[in-house]
């Protein structure tokens, strides 16, 4: 139920819209989808439980293994592992956080990670998407250096639509990132699933045309078999 909550949640908060947006990439979506929208103590604590909830049936599936640590890449990762450590901390589960400045900062305590030590933890990276890996990548280098060993990486929704449309295996960012560092990626919802839930809302099946016709052209090789 994780999945429909969430995407029930991003429609109310207006973080999941529909219509024709141009991305970053110059693709032309016919929905976007903007993790910054969850921007109240409510709207937080509803998507943290969603996360929470994703996370431990990924752990009971296998789908990542034991972690001891949140890690929020900056910037949008470090409110979601901040919310989600006070999530899990209402299910009796006190995890510590760390996260990332951009800049390395050269006075006071320094460096470029802030919170809880790295050395020896198990650590799940928290973000909102994955668009092209490379703050993915730069994080799992900052935990790798930090003595840190990532455990997993969770984000809110996988697009699950092709990071190269060169690319011959047609994987998306997601998938790239997981096969080339070897650390498992999960998501609270995909685009499977918002076609599910585009395809049961009387206000949203209008726009399930759309959502099939941009999987089929850039849709992962698993989405459009």
């Amino acid at each position: 139920m994780h999945k429909q909550r969430f995407l029930q949640l991003a429609l109310h908060a207006k973080a999941l819209r529909f219509g024709e947006f141009t991305l970053k990439s110059g693709r032309l979506s016919p929905y976007f989808f903007n993790a910054g929208r969850f921007d109240s103590g409510a709207l937080l604590a509803g998507l943290a439980a969603c996360y929470a909830d994703a996370v431990d049936a990924a752990a009971v599936a296998g789908s990542i293994g034991d972690f001891d640590l949140l890690f929020g890449p900056a910037y949008k990762g470090i409110p979601l592992a901040t919310a989600l450590a006070c999530e899990y901390a209402r299910r009796d589960r006190d995890l510590p956080v760390a996260f990332n400045r951009k800049e390395a900062k050269d006075h006071g305590e320094g460096g470029t990670l802030i919170g809880a030590p790295l050395d020896g933890r198990r650590v799940l990276i928290v973000d909102d998407v994955i668009t092209a890996g490379t703050a993915i990548r730069e994080a799992l280098a900052l935990i790798r250096d930090g003595g840190g060993i990532p455990a997993g990486i969770v984000v809110a929704l996988d697009r699950q639509e092709v990071l190269n449309e060169d690319d011959d295996g047609r994987r998306s960012a997601a998938q790239a990132v997981a096969e080339e560092t070897g650390v498992p990626v999960i998501a609270v919802a995909n685009l499977h699933d918002l076609l599910d839930f585009a395809g049961e809302n009387a206000d949203l099946v209008g726009h399930r045309d759309q959502l099939l016709a941009y999987r089929a052209r850039y849709g992962t090789a698993a989405t459009t078999d």
